[in-house]
Parts: structure tokens; sequence; C-alpha cells
């Protein structure tokens, strides 16, 4: 065997992000600027922006769950440990960072509550049922869920949980900095500290993101309840998240630091992971509807109507085969998680199939498009808008990759990830 294989390597002196990744940012921010364009002149021929409100949640939800999704990933890689996370840390802690931006776009949601939720439009639900404007099942849910499903509790509510998230990503990032300055004699102290709080954090994420993602998506079907529906989008950003972190670190691969890091083993095991999330996430997803379908009580097949009948099926199917068929099938291949271009490939497809599905989740919510699927140019807003939204996000995503070394150099599996390929099987 030659010297390279038998000895391990050393990092290089430079641990920035490589030269390219400014060229993501000026892509991406091209992207966002034609797809902005793009969906003016659709609203345009629409003549209604209608479909550019809903297609905004779907556009938030996408950066949310990029971001917030990418704080619990931190924090479950603090508590679980494992090499994984000295791959995958900076670009989750550069997810985190973009919060301000999620921030703004949820604040464009609020303004426009009354145009995508019937408890926002309808301060007096039996006015508006004697008007003809709602249901009588729909007059009777906005009248019992008023306390919680109200403007004022939608802004409070939604101000908390930015706080405790901005609180949690600033003190894992600067910690992280922090950490990197003071020798490796510190390192089971900061992994202690780190563990303490990421371990309560992922209590307090799972329980203020629930709370999110009832009143931005739940909510906009009011009569519509599910004990899972927050365990369904935790696991959603978790493959999303995954999926983006893979990819943005196999791109990375192509130069230095990361190149020099990322070993097949490791590569394989990130194939491993996002395979968990693959079936985490359809083993839900059926359980709420094998539970919903074996009851079969009126007001709770509803929502699964609206999202069958009408030409919809089409979409259930296609979104079953996008989001779990496919890459349950690609993943399923040893060669295909030990080779960079087809596990990009497949990690890109997961973000495509998580768009897919969030799109079958908000789109049947109202009452012209639930069993009711059709053609029209304002649908196509759920393209435009999201694509835009998202390049703008990859952008800034971009530029946080770039204001700090992409190595955690105070860790305790830097050694072990840069010895030679067969030292571990």
């Amino acid at each position: 065997m030659g010297h390279a294989a038998t000895h391990a390597k050393s990092l290089p002196a430079n641990l920035d992000a490589p030269g390219f990744v400014r060229g993501w940012q000026a892509r991406a921010l091209m992207v966002a600027v034609l797809f902005t364009v793009t969906a003016v002149v659709l609203a345009t021929l629409d003549h209604s922006a209608e479909h550019v409100y809903r297609a905004w949640v779907v556009g938030l939800m996408l950066c949310f769950g990029f971001c917030v999704g990418g704080l619990a990933m931190l924090m479950l890689q603090y508590v679980s440990g494992g090499k994984w996370g000295l791959l995958l840390r900076r670009p989750l802690e550069a997810m985190t960072r973009t919060l301000p931006l999620v921030f703004v776009y949820w604040v464009v949601t609020g303004l426009w509550m009354k145009k995508l939720y019937l408890w926002a439009r309808f301060s007096d639900a039996a006015a508006a049922l004697k008007a003809g404007l709602i249901t009588e099942g729909e007059a009777h849910a906005i009248e019992w869920k008023r306390p919680m499903l109200n403007p004022e509790m939608f802004w409070v509510v939604g101000l908390i949980c930015f706080g405790i998230w901005a609180f949690y990503a600033w003190r894992l990032n600067s910690w992280g900095l922090k950490r990197d300055t003071q020798d490796a004699s510190t390192t089971p102290y900061w992994i202690r500290k780190t563990e303490n709080l990421s371990g309560f954090g992922l209590v307090v994420y799972a329980l203020t993101m629930t709370a999110a993602v009832i009143y931005w998506v739940m909510s906009m079907d009011v009569t519509w309840y599910s004990s899972v529906y927050g365990l369904l989008f935790l696991v959603g950003e978790g493959y999303q998240v995954l999926a983006l972190a893979v990819l943005t670190t196999l791109a990375l691969s192509k130069e230095d630091p990361i190149q020099t890091m990322l070993r097949k083993t490791e590569q394989y095991d990130l194939g491993k992971f996002m395979m968990a999330f693959v079936m985490l996430n359809i083993y839900l997803a059926f359980a709420q509807f094998l539970i919903i379908w074996s009851g079969n009580l009126p007001e709770e097949i509803v929502w699964y109507m609206h999202r069958i009948n009408g030409h919809w099926g089409v979409i259930a199917t296609l979104d079953f085969i996008f989001h779990w068929l496919i890459p349950f099938a690609l993943l399923l291949s040893r060669d295909l998680k030990t080779n960079k271009k087809r596990l990009m490939r497949v990690a890109q497809w997961m973000i495509f199939a998580k768009f897919f599905d969030l799109f079958w989740l908000v789109e049947p919510n109202f009452k012209d498009a639930g069993s009711n699927l059709h053609f029209s140019w304002g649908i196509l807003e759920y393209i435009a808008v999201p694509v835009a939204m998202v390049s703008l996000w990859v952008a800034y995503y971009s530029w946080e990759l770039t204001r700090r070394p992409l190595v955690q150099t105070n860790d305790p599996h830097l050694a072990e990830i840069l010895e030679p390929e067969h030292a571990h099987a």
C-alpha cells in the first residue's frame, strides 16, 4: 500500500467555504428575481392574487422547515453525537441563522391572514352562517376554537415561538464558535453544555413547531383536527433538512476542506440516515390515514375526501410515489449511497417531493379547490412563488455558509474522520 493510504490526512490551513459558494448565492438571487416577475405576470393573467397568498404559505413552510428544522437537527446531533455532526454541523448552523428572513415571510402571512383563514375573516360566525358564507360545521368550529384561533393569538403565539427559536439558534451558534477558540481539554465541557441545552430544546421545539403549524397550515381548514399533525411536520422537516444538508456537504466536497474529510464510510452513513427519515415519514402519514379510514367518521374523513376526489387522487398517488416510493427504492442501493452524483440527485428529489406534498396539504383547504382540481393560471403560482421565496432563502443560506469555517476543529471525531478509508469497516 502507498504512503497516502496508510497515514491519516491533515486538515488544510484554510477551512473557509470554497469560492464557488458565492456563485450559488448569485445564481439563487437571479432565480428569485426571475420567478418573482413570473409570479406577478401569472397573477395578472389570473386576474386575482388568491393563489399568491396560498402559494406564499407553501414557500413559508419550505423555508421554515429548512431553518427551524435545521435547528432541530442540530440539537439532535448534539444529543446523539456521531461523526455525521462534524460534516453537517456548519450547514445546519447556517440554516438556523436564516431565521430573520423566515420571520419576514411569516409577518407577510399574518398580514394576509383574512385571505387564508376563515376564523380570521369572520369575527361573527353566526352572521356569516346566516349570510351563507360558511357551513354550519365551520361556524361551530370557529366559535368553539375562538379562544385559540383569533388574530391576536396568531401574533402572540408566533412571536413567542420565534423568540424561543431565536434564543436557541443564537446560543448554539455562539457556543459553536467559542468552542473552536479553546483547546481540546475543554471538549467534554462543551459536549455536556450543548447536550443539556439541546435535550430540553428538542422538547420545546416539538411543542412550538406544533403550535406554529396548527396556526399556519392546519387552521386553513377550521374543522380539521389530528393528534399527529405536528409530528408529521416534525418528521417532514427532518426529511427535507437532511436532504439539503447532505446535498450541501456533497457539493462542498468538490474542494477542501470538506473534500479532505468526506470518506465513503460517512457518505454511506448519511445515505442510510436519509433512508431512515423516508421510512419514518411514510409510516406516520400512513398511520394517520389508516386510523381515520378505519374510524370512518364523517367529521374526520372530509379532509381526505377533499384530497382524493375531483382528480386530487392523481396528486395523492403521485405524492406517495414522489415522497416515498422513489427515494425508498433508490436508497436501498448501496452503490447509490456511495456515489456522490447519484446521492445528490436523490437529495434534490426529496426536496422537490416535500414541495409537492405541501401543495397537496395546502390547496384543497379552499372551497374552490377541495375535491375540484382544475387548471388555472393561478395554480402555477404554486411553482413561481415558492421557488422565488426558497431561492432568496438559498442566497441567504449560501452567504451564511461563507461567514465561518466549515469545520469545527475542536471535535473528538476529527482525528477519526481523517484516518484512511480502510481504518474502519
